[in-house]
């Protein structure tokens, strides 16, 4: 009896094995994966960057205000979406940049943003990143192609500068007497520069008188000084000038609007009143120029996106970060600048 227990018992076991195996064959070798199997990435895809990750972001100057919105901006994006980031402040001193630029490869980031203090060290800047392997996006101040050419894993967003001078030249032309206040047949007008080492400064000087003349407007430039994008600067050349010109000045271009701030206290101090016996036009739609062309106080501004540039550096690292890589010639994007008018300066305002 024990020995007839023992094979039953053997039999069931042996079932249960068989059983367990399903009888499972191998599949043919053109067998499609299954439904719930991730099929493998296409060649040259960039894998989804993982989330997190610790970023370095060097940003040329603080007290710079365009900037300072621009970084506020990075740093919260950025930090939504779950990276570890530090914001150093390069003080507008290159070797200190290029310190802390070494620094944060030392501390092994993840990916870089830099807005280079001068564009004139982005050879320096781009060989270091690339030694390091380090994907990196440059902002606000662009380099040559050639020179972004020389590694792949780099990109510039910004904005077109000549556009926004351009836009700058517009805004005069919309005027009743397309600058000429005077009537004397020619604009004559003054011109605040920013760095004229920064491309952004060269081209905006250019393009918004370039609008003028493109327009068959005659143009005489009764001053150009170097105001290095601050207000007080602003504030001081433009009390200079209207001292040295008087009522001569017609224009007043600022490369950007905190000179044009500036430039707007010294026109009042004179006791010349914009869009009366003066035009004044700036860069950057900064909350302080909006309030001004709101109240008649600025003949405009250009908007320079500090938010969309952000956006859409964020997004270029992310790229960067999944494993893309940009052959020359492909490596700048561009946000559009918007001419703000008091006909439209409430949509950005807020």
């Amino acid at each position: 009896m024990k020995k007839i227990l023992t094979l039953a018992l053997c039999a069931v076991m042996m079932l249960s094995v068989l059983a367990g195996c399903g009888g499972k064959t191998d599949a043919p070798a053109n067998d499609t994966p299954a439904q719930n199997e991730p099929a493998a990435p296409a060649e040259n895809t960039p894998a989804a960057p993982e989330a997190g990750g610790t970023i370095g972001v060097c940003i040329y100057q603080f007290t710079d205000a365009f900037m300072t919105t621009y970084r506020n901006t990075l740093q919260e994006i950025l930090e939504g979406k779950g990276y570890t980031v530090t914001v150093v402040d390069g003080a507008n001193d290159q070797a200190k940049q290029n310190e802390q630029i070494n620094t944060f490869i030392t501390q092994g980031v993840d990916a870089l943003i830099i807005n280079p203090v001068m564009v004139s060290a982005a050879d320096q800047i781009i060989a270091t990143v690339k030694d390091a392997n380090i994907p990196t996006v440059l902002i606000n101040r662009e380099p040559t192609a050639e020179q972004m050419s020389a590694y792949d894993k780099l990109v510039y967003v910004g904005a077109l500068a000549a556009q926004s001078g351009t836009m700058q030249g517009e805004l005069i032309l919309d005027t009743p007497n397309k600058g000429d206040i005077n009537g004397d047949g020619k604009v004559s007008y003054i011109m605040v520069q920013g760095d004229p080492e920064n491309i952004d400064a060269q081209l905006r000087t250019e393009y918004s008188v370039k609008a003028l003349t493109d327009a068959g407007v005659e143009v005489e430039q009764l001053n150009l000084t170097r105001g290095d994008w601050m207000r007080e600067r602003g504030q001081e050349i433009v009390a200079n000038d209207l001292v040295q010109f008087g009522n001569q000045v017609e224009v007043v271009f600022c490369n950007n609007d905190d000179m044009a701030i500036g430039a707007l206290q010294s026109i009042q101090a004179a006791g010349r009143k914009v869009n009366e016996d003066i035009y004044l036009v700036g860069v950057d739609a900064l909350d302080a120029a909006l309030n001004e062309v709101s109240n008649g106080n600025m003949t405009g501004t250009v908007l320079n996106d500090a938010v969309g540039q952000a956006t859409a550096a964020v997004e270029e690292m992310e790229k960067l970060l999944g494993g893309a890589t940009y052959s020359s010639g492909s490596q700048s994007v561009y946000v559009d600048y918007v001419k703000v008018t008091p006909d439209n300066v409430a949509d950005f305002m807020g």
